[in-house]
Order: structure tokens, then C-alpha cells, then sequence
């Protein structure tokens, strides 16, 4: 099934730059209330209103926007306004392409349901096509043979042809899902952006239109989707502010006001890294011509966010949140810090700021995340009550639900306890994909879970830790850079047989067992750079992988080297992760950091195990953030680092 621009619109774009006279214009569309579906969703008229501002943000002149909503409220003024009807798109969609002029930028953005229906024309090879749904639409029509009033993937790629055929860009992100197919949500937090074809009274077995040749779209387009093929989009509450947002939505905007001259591939490696922090394991993507062209505008280049009165004036809506670490200064640009601080109560817009302020102190840096909470757990779901099957043990030995947005949803189902990411979807990448607690040899219920609860807390916590330690590589060139080789295997019983010749893969377009895979790191700063590489598998657990026995893993500027490991023989699908880490260090005979060690939940409890003060540090983060300021390790001591790889495991050959 060709993704095209259903999913072309999938791309939040900003813009390539073009000649100097060129135009951007947008045409930015949001659904949260269907007139004729129970289908209303929370987020939408959020996103559009954000996206607006992200947009003015990098320059974009509102007279430019066309803004379709379900709440016209807040929306900048000089936009045109109307309402997200089918009518009112394909007629914002013909006026941007009369006004549009060759070097002009289109940009379409879609927050809304999407979903899938037999394909009409034939060019999805027998297959369905892919539709967005606009507040209009309702059900299956047979007369027509289609859903009433949505949006297909085919007229959206006729007139995107038409305008690039013209010499204009185009750019475009949907912030919605088209597979419906093998997920089943049953607790947890969040909705998903999609319609399931019996939700829109599509027949069982409704034939689509002999296959016939696809359209292959021709020009300069980038597209940015909010999620793989196979998997779905969700949308959840925004802290304890109330406002929801999709999380695509809300993490490229995050980026794209502090991304001055980056990439559109850097921006969606920048937005993907942080969605997976997120309750869904949904990881977008982006293909097209355009993709390494730089956005166009050039948003906030500064760092640091402007403090009035002890209030950091940015919220949630930037990525801050309450208990995170910023240095103070006291100008926008350079300088030496002259303190630190803690962010208190953090709304949508504004952070207050925690104790006395250092005098002069006017901008804030974010230097660090909060610690990382204890995990959290929903209520126990059984997935299928008419299974049969006893829970009576398992129930009993589930710890309390706790208070919040749950880190993890246990789901009671083939006899155990799955334990799924807080959207509450079970085996979201295929049967046996949501981790099970398994039995050990003479150990209850009780115990097993146990175990298997102090696993998923330590990997979840050690994650966000790292990830809040390590800054965005969007002002600066990245301190080191990682490329991947796959050596498919054939898997032999429980063994892996010779492995065959390598070649450019990108793991999480997917993996099998027995693959290897090589990672070629290089120092690409002008430091030298401690390396440490850890793996977190399906679950959780945080396997070291390099240095192993004492080896060497300082990095003198330019220098590589080589790394790799072997998915085990009868892994089941899963969504998988490496961490490639690395610390700056100005001198070559100062003690060596390996981050490894932070594999092991031992090492959390054991402060004499470390001595360098960036493990010291994170260790602290883990534990009790107060403990280690006392130890003097209250400031992060060092810039670190993070590149995170998607691992997406198949247990079949590719």
C-alpha cells in the first residue's frame, strides 16, 4: 500500500528555503467534533492553534493561513477562519493552489481521524485506500462505495501532482493514523487517532477496484508522518494543564520554535527522540526530496527563555516541566552562569522559579530534566473476561494503582500479566510484542512480579534520566555520529547460523532474530568523547554492550569505531532501543567514564561502584536527587550526549 499523501499529509512541514521572493502559504486543518460520528477527539482544535503560533513563529505572516477548526477561538488574527467540512478543505485546497506561484512553499497540515477503506480506483494494487476524515464525514455509502465526505489519498495526490507539476514545494504532516488492524486498547491513557472500518459501517469483505498502476509522485515535497504504517497516532492530556494535544503535534512544534537552521531530517530525528518518552511507542517518519533541506524560517535561536519576575516565560508547551533544572544569566547569549534553580508549578506558558534568585538573573537554560518518578502503574485490565482462566494470584500480587498518567498498563491475558505502555494497547507490534511475567523455576506470583516491576522501573527510569541529561543536537554539530550495517542470519533451532554480507540498514524499519548489527560510531567533535553503548530490549531490560573487559572507549576527535550484537535466536516481536552515549572530556589522562555500569539496578544502590561525577550524577537522579546534592553533584558536571536507534523486531526474515 503506497503511503502517498494521505499520509503526505502527514508532514507538519515547514518549508524548504526557496528563492528569496517566495511565498510559504499554509493550510492548517483540525477536527476534534464530527457532526455525524461519535467519533470527537480532544486535541485537534489544540494542535491547530499551536501549529499557528509555531508557524508565526518562524515568520510565516497569518494573512498567508488558512485555519479550519472545530474552535475558531485564539487563532491569530488576519488568518481566514472556517470550519474543517470537506467542502471547506477541498476549497481552502483549490484557493492555496490559485495563489500559489512556482518557488512557492505549500504547506497542509491535518490533525484529526484518520482511517482505511477499499480502494476505488484500483491503484492501492487491490488494497484500501487511505482517507482523513473531516468533521462531516459519516458512514459507508453504497451507492458510492466509500465513506461519505472523507478525504482519499488519491484526490490529495492529484492535487498535490498539480501543484508541483507548477514548481511548488510542497510540505505537509498529518497528525493521524490509517492501521486499524491488530491493536486492542484496554486501559491506560491517551486516544488514538483512528477509525476502525466497523466504526464507519464498511461491510465485511467490500471489494476494492482491480489493481491498477499507482500514482508515483514527481517534485519537491517532504513529507513527516506522526507514526509508522502499522501503528496508530494518539493524543493525550498535557500534564495536569487539561489541554491535549497529539503527541506528534506538540513534540515537532517543540522543536521547530527552537530550530533555527536545521534540517526537516533533523527536526523529525529531534521530535522522535523525545515522542519516545511518550505513553505510545509511536515513531513517526518522513521521506521525500526535501528531507535534508533546511526549514524554512528560522525560529528562536537562543537556548535560553526569558525570566520576568522569578517566572520562566515558557511552559509545557516548550518540553519544560515542574522539578527540572535550569542555569540563570544574565544575558541571552554567553556569559558564565550565575546559579542554578528549580522549576516549580509549570503551566502551558510559564514556569515559576523555586528559592532566591542569583541578582541580574533575566534568561533561564534548561540544563536538565526532573528526576525521574517511580513507576507507575494503571489498574489491572483483563483483556478477554471470557477467557476462563484464573487471575486470582496475579490480582492479588499486583502492587496499587497509582496516581497519574500511568507508566505501564498490566493486563491480565494468556493465563499472566502483559505489561503494556501507558496507551493500554497489548502487542502493539505483533503477538507477544507487550512483555509477559513469566514464571521462574519454584518462584509465586508475587515474586515474579516483583522482579519483573524492579526491571521495567529501573530501564523506564534510567531512560527518561538519560534523556533528560542529554541536550538537543539542533544548535550545534553533533558530537558524535552512529551508522548501521544489518548482517541478515538464518536462525538455526536455538542458534544462529553464518551471518551474510553486511549492507545500510535502519533497524527500525525492522530487525530478525540472529541479525547482527554494526554500529560504526565516530567522534565527530572537536573533543575527545567517552563512548558507552547500553540496549534496552522489549523488557526493559538495559543490557551493556560496550566497553566490555576494561576496553579503551575514549574517542579522539575523528576517530571511530566499531560495535555490534546479534538479536537472540526466537525473539518475538518488540520495539527495542540502543543508546549510544557519549561524554566530552578536555583531558586525554582524565578518568575514564563508562556508562555501562548504569545497567545494572545494583549499581543505583552502590555510590562506591562509581567515582566519575557524570555516573555519580545520574545515579543521584535515580535514586534521591537530594541525597546527591548533598554529595555535591546537585549541577549537571558535564554535557552528555544520547543518540537513541529504534530497534523494531520482526520474528520472521525480512
Amino acid at each position: 500500500m503506497k503511503r502517498g499523501l494521505a499520509l503526505l499529509m502527514s508532514s507538519v512541514a515547514l518549508l524548504a528555503a526557496g528563492p528569496a521572493l517566495a511565498e510559504v502559504r499554509a493550510v492548517l486543518v483540525g477536527v476534534s467534533d464530527y457532526l455525524v460520528l461519535d467519533a470527537d477527539l480532544k486535541g485537534p482544535a489544540n494542535d491547530v492553534r499551536l501549529m499557528a503560533e509555531t508557524l508565526q513563529g518562524r515568520g510565516l505572516d497569518p494573512a498567508a493561513m488558512t485555519i479550519l477548526s472545530s474552535d475558531l477561538a485564539g487563532l491569530p488574527e488576519g488568518a481566514a477562519k472556517g470550519q474543517p467540512t470537506r467542502e471547506g478543505i477541498l476549497a481552502a485546497m483549490a484557493a492555496v493552489s490559485v495563489a500559489a506561484q512556482p518557488g512557492d512553499t505549500v504547506l497542509f497540515y491535518f490533525s484529526g481521524h484518520g482511517a482505511q477503506a477499499p480502494d476505488a480506483s484500483g491503484d492501492e494494487g487491490g488494497g484500501y485506500d487511505e482517507i482523513l476524515l473531516p468533521a462531516d464525514a459519516a458512514g459507508w455509502k453504497g451507492a458510492v462505495g466509500g465513506v461519505e465526505n472523507a478525504l482519499i489519498d488519491d484526490e490529495l495526490q492529484t492535487w498535490a501532482q498539480g501543484l508541483m507539476d507548477r514548481g511548488v514545494q510542497l510540505v505537509g504532516l498529518i497528525d493521524a493514523c490509517h492501521s486499524a488492524t491488530g491493536f486492542r486498547a484496554v486501559g491506560g491513557q491517551g486516544v488514538a487517532r483512528v477509525l476502525a472500518p466497523e466504526a464507519l459501517g464498511i461491510p465485511e469483505g467490500a471489494a476494492s477496484a482491480p489493481a491498477t498502476a499507482a500514482l508515483e509522485l514527481h517534485g519537491e515535497y517532504v513529507f513527516l508522518y506522526s507514526s509508522q504504517s502499522d501503528e496508530r497516532s494518539f493524543e493525550y492530556p498535557l500534564a495536569d494543564s487539561g489541554e491535549w494535544h497529539g503527541e506528534f503535534t506538540l513534540r515537532l512544534a517543540q522543536v521547530l520554535t527552537t530550530a533555527p537552521n536545521a534540517s526537516w531530517s533533523q527536526v523529525l530525528a529531534t521530535a522522535a527522540e523525545a515522542m519516545v518518552q511518550g505513553p505510545a511507542r509511536q515513531v513517526p517518519e518522513g521521506e521525500g526530496p526535501l528531507l535534508d533541506a533546511q526549514v524554512f524560517g528560522t525560529g528562536a535561536a537562543e537556548a535560553r527563555l526569558p525570566v520576568k519576575d522569578a517566572i520562566v516565560q515558557a511552559g509545557l508547551l516548550r518540553g519544560l516541566a515542574e522539578g527540572a533544572e535550569v542555569a540563570l544569566y544574565a544575558e541571552g547569549a554567553g556569559g558564565a552562569p550565575l546559579g542554578t534553580a528549580t522549576l516549580g508549578k509549570t503551566g502551558l506558558r510559564e514556569a515559576m522559579l523555586l528559592g532566591d534568585l542569583p541578582e541580574g538573573a533575566a534568561w533561564a537554560e534548561v540544563i536538565a530534566a526532573p528526576p525521574a518518578d517511580p513507576l507507575t502503574l494503571a489498574a489491572a485490565v483483563r483483556a478477554d473476561p471470557g477467557d476462563g482462566k484464573d487471575y486470582a494470584a496475579w490480582e492479588a500480587a499486583l502492587p496499587a494503582p497509582g496516581a497519574g498518567a500511568p507508566d505501564l498498563v498490566p493486563i491480565l491475558v494468556d493465563g499472566t500479566v502483559a505489561l503494556a505502555n501507558g496507551d493500554g494497547v497489548l502487542d502493539p507490534e505483533g503477538p507477544g510484542s507487550s512483555p509477559r511475567v513469566e514464571l521462574l523455576a519454584d518462584e509465586t506470583e508475587a515474586e515474579a512480579l516483583e522482579r519483573a516491576l524492579a526491571q521495567a522501573a529501573h530501564g523506564l527510569r534510567l531512560r527518561e534520566t538519560l534523556a533528560g541529561a542529554s541536550g538537543r543536537s539542533l544548535t550545534g554539530k553533533q558530537a558524535i555520529t552512529v551508522e548501521i550495517e544489518r548482517r541478515p542470519a538464518a536462525a538455526a533451532g536455538d542458534t544462529c547460523g553464518a551471518a551474510g554480507p553486511s549492507e545500510p540498514a535502519d533497524p527500525a524499519q525492522g530487525a530478525a532474530p540472529c541479525d547482527q548489527l554494526w554500529l560504526t560510531v565516530t567522534n565527530a567533535s572537536g573533543k575527545m568523547q567517552d563512548v558507552s553503548v547500553l540496549y534496552m530490549a522489549a523488557d526493559f531490560e538495559v543490557q551493556p554492550i560496550w566497553p566490555q573487559r576494561n576496553q579503551a572507549n575514549r574517542l579522539a576527535p575523528g576517530e571511530s569505531i566499531r560495535v555490534g550484537l546479534q538479536i537472540e535466536p526466537g525473539t518475538t516481536a518488540g520495539l527495542e532501543e540502543i543508546w549510544v552515549l557519549a561524554v566530552p572530556m578536555d583531558d586525554e589522562n582524565g578518568q575514564r567514564i563508562d556508562l555501562t555500569r548504569l545497567a545494572s539496578p545494583g549499581m543505583t544502590r552502590d555510590f562506591a561502584s562509581a567515582s566519575d561525577p557524570m555516573a555519580l550524577w545520574l545515579e543521584g537522579r535515580m535514586t534521591d536527587p537530594e541525597e546527591a546534592a548533598m554529595r555535591g553533584f546537585s549541577t549537571k558536571p558535564a554535557a552528555l550526549t544520547m543518540l537513541r536507534q529504534v530497534v523494531r523486531l520482526k520474528p520472521g526474515p525480512l
